[in-house]
């Protein structure tokens, strides 16, 4: 799991890449490609770990790239560098935009240019498929020469592939081509300290994908504040909580992303599974021999714990700890402990 930051030149992507990683892309002693990791905000993880006071803590996080490319071989590095990345956080500046019509051009400045990319694949993909008998095909190349002309002709209207809601079969016979439109994709608009004058509606981006309004220099400096005063701070402001953080939720909610506990005196843990993985699968991320010795997962929601005492003596009590088999999907927010054997 990974999401590239992309935007134009001085947009403020790398800037929201520190804010959110902690890691200065600057310092990175002119590398083309900096990664970093950012925790992600849940406040039922940080009231799990006021309640067990383990001696360790493990937040889930998600990994993003900032990619510092110049010069005629920009493009080259970047998809050299993003190409694997499951999803896109596209930053947009709107701090030196006079109208919401000039954000809206420059939003689609950098689109248009993975469009183009992507309609250069499937034109190249489909050359080679006409010059390939039909019954030379194999099966997963018969259903891309079946689905490339579609894609071709959205693509040739201006549209990103992800708004076509392809099926899940489709995706994956289309996956070897790393496409860049068919990523999920997250708008910020980086706006000035006056958030509220620029408008995400301007951008005129299809109904669901999400948006998010921040002020990355004003970001920036509470990024910078120790917790305490980041905390007095944002209080005085009447904000709950940074916008940053916002952003990395979103992002990690694009991608179908969802999070179980493991708790105890040695240490809360957050794992990250997809949405709608199973008992076992979920017991993978731990380790792969859970998956494989798999017999039982003792589990109570996260609710359901704190309505119980916050304990889970008191859950079982209640009959809520309760023990699910292989068929059971993983619920996000679940306490879990698992029983296996290898």
């Amino acid at each position: 799991m990974e999401i590239g930051i992309v935007g134009l030149p001085q947009s403020g992507k790398s800037t929201l890449f520190e804010i959110m990683t902690g890691v200065r892309g600057r310092d990175a002693h002119g590398e083309a490609c900096v990664r970093g990791q950012a925790s992600v905000p849940d406040e039922r993880f940080d009231r799990l770990v006021e309640i067990f006071r383990p001696v360790k803590v493990t937040p889930a996080s998600v990994p993003f790239v900032d990619i510092n490319a110049a010069g005629e071989k920009a493009w080259n590095t970047i998809r050299q560098n993003l190409s694997g990345a499951d999803g896109l956080v596209h930053v947009v500046d709107g701090f030196s935009a006079t109208a919401s019509g000039e954000i809206a051009g420059r939003y689609r400045k950098l689109a248009d240019e993975l469009i183009l990319a992507d309609l250069l694949i499937v034109e190249n993909r489909l050359e080679r498929l006409d010059r390939t008998p039909a019954k030379a095909l194999r099966p997963r190349e018969a259903l891309q020469r079946d689905l490339l002309p579609g894609l071709k002709a959205h693509l040739e209207a201006g549209r990103p592939l992800r708004e076509m809601n392809l099926a899940d079969e489709q995706v994956l016979a289309l996956r070897s081509f790393s496409f860049w439109t068919i990523k999920p994709e997250l708008v910020v608009i980086n706006t000035g300290e006056d958030v509220a004058a620029v408008e995400p509606a301007a951008l005129a981006l299809p109904a669901g994908q999400p948006r998010i309004r921040i002020c990355a220099r004003l970001e920036a400096e509470i990024a910078a504040l120790p917790a305490d005063e980041r905390q007095d701070y944002l209080a005085a402001m009447g904000i709950t909580a940074p916008a940053f953080t916002q952003v990395i939720r979103t992002a990690f909610a694009m991608l179908a992303r969802q999070v179980y506990f493991t708790v105890g005196e040695d240490e809360v843990r957050a794992w990250v599974i997809p949405v709608g993985a199973k008992a076992p699968q979920a017991a993978a991320a731990i380790h792969q021999d859970f998956e494989r010795g798999f017999i039982k997962a003792e589990v109570v929601g996260y609710d359901e714990f704190l309505a119980h005492g916050g304990t889970l003596a008191g859950a079982k009590a209640a009959g809520r700890l309760r023990l699910e088999g292989k068929d059971y999907v993983v619920r996000d927010g679940d306490i879990i402990s698992f029983r296996f054997n290898v």
